[in-house]
């Protein structure tokens, strides 16, 4: 049981005004309890309130390990568990609920009147997920140091004749030959126009010379996500394509420069953003500049011209700039970058100079 993150998510409830939780989102019961368990259709909860009780509602299919410190509610398949919930819950107080609690079990709750009111309190949870720990930090450099090392070695899978789905399918292999766990995302592999697509899946594109080859990838060790984007060149590059991988990198770069605490996240964006329009390719820098990462490989917050939120060390989060021409070729950059106590760390070290493979 995770006492440090718990007593965090009960002050951020109590900023809102709330002394209970009832926490459904499995990848947040991991987060608090370092239980996992994908439940499904069945329910699988964690209420914790200000009084310090904490309790797990279990079905008997489940199994957890020895030693968790809660008290566990166990029901069958044909047991009434929103009762068993009910039972928990302080009737007198507002319960909050994430955003991940589903109707079957939140409307019996409220028609049982379980609790004074309910509101969604996900923010709780995950801005303190949002800021990671010692121990977060560290294991987030090692899945980062994992990609790095196996960036190297997809460039490598790159000669004449292959396409990109025989591309993808040897890179879970890699991965795991590095020591990570499996893939925090389906691997992306674009050839030349298909870079355009920033969500672009490998196909049967065959490589040209003169391509751009765009690697958008990530892994999973001890639990947690890397995600980098590196855009190689195939025998050549000219002109046209090295003003574009300039200009990304340029963007990609001036943004992570920026980085301190207290800076508004969203003057990030603005930077990079600022930096592709000056030069007429706004418009092609179709997204937000980046997102926030840990157990999950997208979590809650993000990078974006909307987010006003002060950067707080600990937050570890992307930045991508990038430039998506249709029919014609795309370039991304992506780091995931550290906010520390003075400035930025840069988790990805792999180089953003342009590359030619031959």
């Amino acid at each position: 049981m995770k006492q440090q993150r718990i007593r965090r998510v009960l002050a951020e409830l109590e900023k809102m005004g709330l002394q209970q939780m009832l926490i459904t989102d499995p990848m947040s019961i991991y987060y608090l309890t370092d239980v996992y368990i994908l439940p499904f259709e069945r329910f699988y909860g964690l209420y914790i309130n200000a009084d310090g009780k904490i309790v797990l509602f279990l079905n008997k299919l489940f199994t957890i390990p020895e030693g968790v410190e809660a008290e566990k509610v166990w029901y069958s398949d044909t047991d009434p568990v929103t009762d068993y919930v009910a039972a928990c819950i302080d009737p007198a107080r507002t319960l909050g609920v994430d955003k991940d609690l589903h109707a079957r079990f939140l409307l019996p709750l409220m028609e049982k009147k379980a609790a004074a009111g309910f509101v969604n309190s996900s923010l709780a949870v995950d801005l303190t997920r949002g800021i990671k720990d010692a121990e977060e930090q560290e294991k987030m450099r090692i899945a980062s140091a994992i990609n790095d090392q196996a960036m190297e070695k997809f460039k490598g899978l790159i000669h004449e004749g292959v396409t990109e789905k025989q591309v993808a399918d040897q890179m879970l292999q890699i991965y795991l030959d590095l020591g990570a766990d499996g893939y925090s995302f389906t691997p992306i592999v674009s050839f030349g126009a298909n870079a355009a697509d920033p969500h672009h899946e490998p196909d049967d594109t065959v490589l040209r010379e003169g391509d751009c080859v765009l690697f958008d990838v990530g892994c999973i060790k001890d639990g947690y996500c890397s995600d980098m984007t590196r855009t190689f060149y195939y025998k050549y590059a000219d002109d046209h394509c090295r003003q574009i991988y300039d200009l990304v990198r340029e963007a990609n770069e001036s943004a992570e420069e920026k980085i301190r605490p207290g800076i508004p996240i969203k003057e990030l964006d603005n930077t990079a953003r600022d930096i592709i329009s000056e030069k007429g390719y706004g418009e092609y820098f179709n997204h937000r500049l980046g997102h926030f990462i840990g157990l999950s490989e997208h979590e809650y917050g993000d990078v974006s011209a909307a987010n006003e939120w002060p950067a707080q060390p600990g937050m570890i989060f992307s930045i991508e700039p990038g430039i998506y021409l249709p029919g014609d070729t795309g370039v991304r950059i992506e780091d995931l970058v550290l906010v520390t106590e003075d400035g930025v760390e840069r988790l990805n070290v792999y180089p953003k100079e342009l590359q030619i493979i031959d």
